[in-house]
């Protein structure tokens, strides 16, 4: 019982298929473990424990009968609070919605029940998304499992916190400015922003029409591939989903990166943002192990930081605003105060602002383009400094805009965070690799090399 929380979903989906596990069997080791840890981490909002329960027999009873629906089959996910659920609160961790009954799945979670996915309840988040680690909410913040002092990364904080600690094997978050690879990076697991439009958010609380994700995390990129392929695809109901067949998205996880072209955007963290020397010296070490492992690596040149951080501050700004101003002018007192000073640059924004913003945002994206006529992948930063205190509001503040995610929902590319070692201090710290566009498959790739040549997926938070 004590190790199967640990079990891979393509482990687990293995041991169903074999009849040596079953899925009422996982279940039961994750509900105890998460009687015993959640408390201590915060993860889930509100476990639904006993409907998890009649999915996994019902899992049961058709593999039983020689129904399996694909490697999913019986595996639970946890999903970020601002995805719907029908029949549960979505309550974006605010005071705003705590009422809020969705009255149908978001089409991910039609998704993950059609491969036979067991949904196992609802994940702490920023307030909305765009708030941070907060104490004046209507639930407690998730905390670290590596260093429970310490933030998960957010927005999806349960997600990672919920994945790294072994209290569910997948769990979907969204990313917006880099809201499912914070997490991953502070937690030391796998998180996937795939290509804009390639997973449909209808369903999904938005934050900012055109840089709003929704994205898998895991703890290996072998289960990364299995849920995005679950729920990727095509949807005409969401104005940003696009008509595509990328689709298997595990297949060339075992191909290695023998001639693979990286480009080491080295810029972001040298003179943009300079990131912590550790976490320098992981990105080195990253880009040698990709050399060994055969891969090109030759430096490359991207729009700074502070430009792309300054195209998706205005285009969020002005997006979130236009859903959030009513309860801004109504409830203002209603929303914690993180997420409140966050929203309110919008009332300010023109539309002079929101056009200027765009209008650069295309030439970026032409920049980053450009770099891959001549590389495959970008190799690079995710996160400039490991996790700081929970209590340390100031650094914290400091600390979450150190990173350099924000430039691929700017332009809308694929990319991944994952462990790259740990610092001293214990805490995790990370690598992201970025790629063309539906060419997720390929980013997952490179991922799978790395993790393969290092390791660092096998070990464990200290919480248990």
């Amino acid at each position: 019982m004590t190790a199967l929380p640990w079990l891979s979903a393509a482990d687990a989906s293995r041991a169903f298929a074999a009849r040596t596990l079953s899925p009422v069997e996982l279940l039961t080791a994750l509900l105890a473990r998460i009687e015993t840890l959640d408390p201590k981490l915060n993860a889930f909002i509100r476990l639904d424990a006993d409907a998890a329960m009649a999915t996994a027999r019902a899992a049961e009873a058709e593999i039983t009968a020689g129904r399996i629906r694909g490697p999913l089959h019986g595996v639970p996910v946890g999903i970020k609070d601002i995805i719907d659920v029908a029949g549960l609160p979505t309550t974006c961790h605010s005071k705003i919605l705590l009422d809020n009954i969705a009255r149908a799945d978001a089409v991910v979670i039609q998704k993950l029940r059609q491969a036979g996915a067991i949904i196992l309840g609802k994940l702490s988040t920023h307030e909305f998304a765009i708030g941070g680690p907060s104490f004046d909410l209507p639930f407690p913040p998730a905390r670290n499992p590596w260093n429970r002092e310490h933030h998960p990364g957010g927005s999806s904080s349960g997600s990672g916190a919920g994945v790294a600690a072994a209290l569910f094997p997948l769990a979907l978050g969204t990313d917006t400015g880099g809201s499912v690879r914070n997490p991953a990076s502070a937690c030391g697991i796998v998180g996937l922003k795939p290509t804009y439009g390639l997973v449909s958010r209808r369903g999904v609380f938005p934050l900012s029409f055109t840089l709003d994700h929704v994205g898998p995390l895991t703890r290996t990129v072998a289960d990364n591939a299995l849920l995005l392929d679950a729920i990727a695809g095509h949807d005409p109901a969401d104005p940003g989903s696009a008509a595509t067949d990328a689709r298997s998205f595990g297949w060339l996880l075992n191909r290695g990166v023998r001639d693979l072209r990286i480009g080491f955007v080295r810029h972001f963290h040298e003179r943009d943002l300079p990131a912590h020397p550790e976490v320098a010296a992981a990105l080195e070490d990253a880009a040698r192990v990709l050399q060994a492992e055969g891969a090109q690596v030759r430096t490359v040149t991207l729009p700074s930081l502070t430009e792309f951080a300054a195209i998706n501050r205005v285009i969020l700004c002005g997006e979130a605003w236009s859903i959030h101003a009513p309860w801004l002018r109504e409830r203002p007192g209603d929303y914690g105060q993180l997420a409140r000073r966050r929203l309110l640059p919008g009332a300010f924004m023109t539309a002079g602002d929101y056009v200027g913003a765009q209008r650069r945002r295309t030439q970026v994206i032409a920049a980053v383009q450009d770099q891959f006529r001549d590389v495959d992948v970008l190799l690079c930063a995710s996160s400039m400094d490991p996790a700081t205190r929970l209590d340390d509001a100031a650094e914290t503040a400091r600390s979450y805009p150190r990173q350099a995610r924000t430039p691929f929902n700017v332009t809308g590319h694929p990319a991944v965070a994952m462990m790259s070692g740990l610092a001293r201090n214990g805490l995790p710290l990370s690598v992201q690799f970025a790629g063309r566009y539906f060419d997720d498959a390929t980013v997952l790739r490179v991922a799978a090399a790395y993790e393969r040549a290092t390791k660092w997926h096998t070990k464990m938070p200290p919480i248990g």
